[in-house]
C-alpha cells in the first residue's frame, strides 16, 4: 500500500500565498495613469538573438508621476526596445533622447478606468479560485487520511478548521489588494 504523506498545513499556506503573490505580479502590470516600473514588466524586447524582459537590457526610473525614463545599457539596442514598447498594447509612444528613452504616461478618461478595474476583479477572482482549490486540495488530503485510519476524527476537523482559517485570511488579502489597486485606478 502507498504511504500518504503527512498533512502539511504550512505547504497549503504557502501555495494559498503563492496565489496573492501571483495577484499582485498581475495588478502591477495594470495602467493605473501614474508611472510605475512595473508597467513594463510584461515587455519582452528580441535582444541578442532571444527575447529577453525590459529589465536585463535597461534600468527604468521614475523621474515623475507620468514619466517613465529607460536607460538602455547598449546602445545598438535602442531601436530593439522602442519597437518592443510600440508592439506592447500599453498604448505608449516612445521618445528617444540618447541613450534614454522617455514615455509619457496618458492621463485615463473614466470609462478607460472601469474597464482597468473590471480587469483588477478579474484578475482577483482567478487568486480567490487558486486559493479554494488549494483548500479543496488540503481537505481532501485530510479525508485521505481520516479514510486510512492515518488521523482521528477529531484531529481530521481540527485540521480542517485551520484550513478554513487559512482560506479566510488569504481571500481577505486577496480582497485588501484588489481595493487598494481599485483605489489607486480610479484616483484622479
Amino acid at each position: 500500500m502507498a504511504q500518504i504523506p503527512e498533512f502539511d498545513l504550512a505547504d497549503i499556506k504557502r501555495r494559498m500565498q503563492g496565489a496573492v503573490s501571483s495577484l499582485s505580479k498581475d495588478l502591477g502590470s495594470l495602467r493605473t495613469g501614474r508611472a510605475t516600473p512595473s508597467l513594463l514588466d510584461p515587455i519582452q524586447v528580441g535582444a541578442y538573438g532571444a527575447m529577453m524582459p525590459m529589465a536585463q537590457v535597461a534600468t527604468v526610473s521614475v523621474p515623475e508621476p507620468r514619466l517613465l525614463s529607460i536607460s538602455v545599457w547598449d546602445r545598438s539596442m535602442i531601436s530593439a526596445v522602442e519597437k518592443a514598447i510600440r508592439e506592447s498594447d500599453l498604448g505608449l509612444n516612445p521618445q528617444t533622447e540618447g541613450q534614454t528613452i522617455r514615455l509619457r504616461i496618458p492621463e485615463m478618461n473614466e470609462q478607460r478606468r472601469k474597464e482597468m478595474v473590471k480587469v483588477a476583479h478579474k484578475y482577483a477572482e482567478e487568486s480567490r479560485v487558486a486559493v479554494r482549490h488549494v483548500r479543496r486540495d488540503g481537505l481532501d488530503h485530510l479525508k485521505k487520511l481520516l479514510k486510512e485510519s492515518l488521523i482521528s476524527e477529531d484531529d481530521e476537523k481540527r485540521q480542517a478548521a485551520d484550513v478554513q482559517k487559512a482560506t479566510d485570511q488569504y481571500i481577505a488579502e486577496v480582497d485588501g489588494v484588489l481595493a487598494s489597486k481599485e483605489k489607486e485606478i480610479m484616483q484622479v
